[in-house]
C-alpha cells in the first residue's frame, strides 16, 4: 500500500533550511511520501542550488520555474502551476513554511482543492501590516489545518486571533535543527569561501524592500555602515535584489561579497563580532550562537530574540548603528541561552504529529 504524499513547498533558501530537516523526519518515520516541491521563486543558483547540497537535501524537487514579478503576479503564477501538480499528485496534505509568496500561494491551491494543509512556523507576527510578509502569515495560519509553532509569543499570537488550541502544537525551531546537525561541518567553511578574511570583523545583510527598494533611505544605510566600518570591518554578503540596487561609486569599508551558501555563511555569523541584518531567521540563528545581532527594522516577528536579549531593534534612524554596533562589540551576548524546544528535534516532533493527523480519517480542521 502507497503511503499517503506530503507536498512539501519551498521557493527561498531560508524555506530550504526549514524543510530540510522535516524531510529527513519523514523518512525515519516512514508514515509520509514527501514530494518535494521548489516553486522557482528563487531561481539564482547562489541562492537556492548551493543550499540543497549544504543541507544535503537528497529529494530531487518539482520545479515550476515561476521566477520574479510583482508580489500579485508571483502569487497567481505559482497558484496556477501548483493547482495543476495537486490534481496530478493527488497528496494528502500540503507542508509548508515560513512567509514568502510560495507559502501563501500554496495555501491558496490547498483551501481551494480542499487539501488539508499544515504550516510550519506558524504564529509569527510583526505587527506591521505593510510587510508583504505579514500578510503572507496571517492568511496561511487561517487557511492551515494544523499550526505548528516555536515559542511561547507565536503560541499567544494565534490563540489571541482566536484560533482553535487544538490546531496549533508548539514542536520548536526546525532551522535549529539544521544549524545544530551541521555545525561540525562548517567549521573554517567561511575563510576557504573568503580569502582574507580578518579576526575581528561585524557581517551585514539587507533585502527587505522597505531598506533596499527606496533609494533614500537605502543611501543612508549605506553610509551609516560605511561610517560604523571605521569600528569593525564590515562584511557584506549582497542578496541578488539588492546588488541591482546598489550605487555604482565604491562603498569605503564595506567588503562586498557574493551570496554564500549556508555553511560559508554560519560559519562567517558564528565567528563575527555583531550582525546588522533585516532578516528574520538570523536573529534565530544568532541568538542560538550567542552572537549580538542589530536588526535594522522597526519590528520583529522573533520577539523571543528580543525577550533574550540577544537581538535589538534599531528603527529607521541609520545614525543608531555605529553606537549600537560599538555597545554590542564592548558587551558580548556570552553564553547562548537556552531556548526551550530549540534542540534540534522539532522536526521529529513535528511529523510524529503529522503522520498521526495524515492517518486519522477525520478532518483535520476543527471548529473555532
Amino acid at each position: 500500500m502507497s503511503k499517503p504524499i506530503a507536498m512539501c513547498i519551498v521557493g527561498a533558501r531560508p524555506n530550504l533550511v526549514k524543510m530540510a530537516p522535516i524531510l529527513r523526519a519523514m523518512d525515519a518515520d516512514g508514515g509520509l511520501q514527501p514530494l518535494l516541491v521548489h516553486t522557482g521563486q528563487h531561481y539564482d543558483a547562489a541562492m537556492s542550488d548551493v543550499f540543497f547540497k549544504d543541507l544535503d537535501i537528497r529529494y530531487a524537487p518539482v520545479n515550476l520555474g515561476v521566477g520574479s514579478g510583482t508580489h500579485a503576479a508571483q502569487t497567481g503564477t505559482i497558484m496556477r502551476a501548483l493547482e495543476e501538480l495537486v490534481s496530478e499528485s493527488a497528496p494528502s496534505v500540503m507542508v509548508t513554511v515560513g512567509d514568502v509568496n510560495s507559502t501563501l500561494a500554496a495555501a491558496l491551491v490547498a483551501a481551494k482543492a480542499g487539501l488539508r494543509q499544515a504550516h510550519v512556523e506558524a504564529g509569527l507576527r510583526s505587527g506591521d501590516p505593510e510587510m508583504p510578509e505579514e500578510v503572507n502569515r496571517v492568511v496561511t495560519d487561517r487557511l492551515a489545518d494544523l499550526l505548528f509553532t516555536h515559542s511561547d509569543e507565536a503560541d499567544e499570537n494565534l490563540i489571541g486571533e482566536g484560533v482553535s488550541a487544538a490546531r496549533i502544537h508548539k514542536v520548536g525551531n526546525v532551522m535549529i535543527d539544521s544549524l545544530l546537525l551541521l555545525r561540525p561541518r562548517w567549521q573554517g567553511a567561511a575563510r576557504v569561501a573568503l580569502e582574507g578574511l580578518p579576526d575581528r570583523y561585524a557581517v551585514v545583510t539587507l533585502h527587505r524592500p522597505s531598506n533596499v527598494d527606496n533609494p533614500a533611505r537605502l543611501a543612508r544605510l549605506l553610509e551609516a555602515l560605511s561610517s560604523a566600518s571605521t569600528e569593525l570591518p564590515i562584511i557584506f554578503p549582497v542578496h541578488p535584489r539588492t546588488r541591482a540596487r546598489l550605487p555604482e561609486t565604491p562603498l569605503a569599508g564595506l567588503r562586498l561579497v557574493e551570496p554564500m551558501g549556508y555553511l560559508a555563511f554560519l560559519d562567517l555569523v558564528e565567528h563575527a563580532s555583531a550582525v546588522l541584518t533585516d532578516s528574520g531567521g538570523i536573529q534565530e540563528e544568532t541568538t542560538v550562537l550567542g552572537v549580538p545581532c542589530l536588526t535594522l527594522r522597526n519590528s520583529t516577528e522573533r520577539p523571543v530574540t528580543i525577550r533574550l536579549g540577544t537581538n535589538r531593534l534599531l528603527g529607521e534612524d541609520p545614525s543608531a548603528i555605529l553606537p549600537a554596533l560599538e555597545t554590542s562589540v564592548s558587551t558580548p551576548v556570552g553564553t547562548p541561552p537556552t531556548v526551550p524546544l530549540w534542540d534540534g528535534h522539532a522536526a521529529d516532533r513535528l511529523v510524529r504529529i503529522l503522520s498521526a493527523a495524515v492517518a486519522n480519517p477525520l478532518p483535520l480542521r476543527l471548529s473555532e
